[in-house]
């Protein structure tokens, strides 16, 4: 795997919106990147085609209770870290 995209990354590359080209590579998202992807209000029909067309060109990294356990661990330790940090974290890419 290349890297493990966050949210706002894969909204700018769903809107044609990064400064330069993303290398070439294999990538992934979190179950809660998907989710939070589908989960605009003013998603319409042809916007959520797009989503799950981008969605199925990735790896999906579902939540198990080690990576869970280890977002924890890691917000508990370093409280000024952001919950989601282990979306990187867990791939061993911070």
């Amino acid at each position: 795997m290349t890297g493990l995209l966050d949210t706002n990354v894969a909204l700018y590359l769903l809107g044609g919106r990064l400064a330069k080209p993303m290398p070439d590579g294999n990538y992934a998202i979190s179950v809660i990147t998907e989710m939070e992807l589908l989960a605009w209000p003013s998603l319409t029909t042809e916007d959520e085609k797009k989503v799950r067309e981008f969605v199925a060109q990735l790896t999906v990294c579902e939540l198990t209770p080690s990576i869970r356990n280890r977002a924890d661990a890691m917000t508990q330790h370093q409280p000024e870290r952001d919950p989601t940090t282990f979306r990187a974290s867990s791939q061993g890419i911070t």
